[in-house]
């Protein structure tokens, strides 16, 4: 495994959707060239999944049109 040092000025996001109830939300954070970095919202000091910025498009296109089994 690579490890990664993200820049201190990576700003994090998450789904408007989430809400603040405290449920299982991922962040994102945009503007790194060709990578979408990914966390967990409840640990934001922990591991960050780096996915290719077309495997994440089409990841999160898949959820908004419902294709992804629950």
């Amino acid at each position: 495994m690579t490890e990664v040092h993200l820049p201190a000025a990576t700003v994090w996001r998450k789904s408007t959707f989430s809400g603040d109830n405290g449920g299982d939300c991922l962040e994102v954070a945009d503007g790194l060239p060709s990578v979408t970095p990914v966390r967990d919202s409840k640990v934001p000091g922990g591991a960050v999944l780096m996915v290719e910025q077309t495997t994440w498009s089409a990841f999160v296109e898949a959820v908004k049109c419902g294709d992804l089994a629950s």
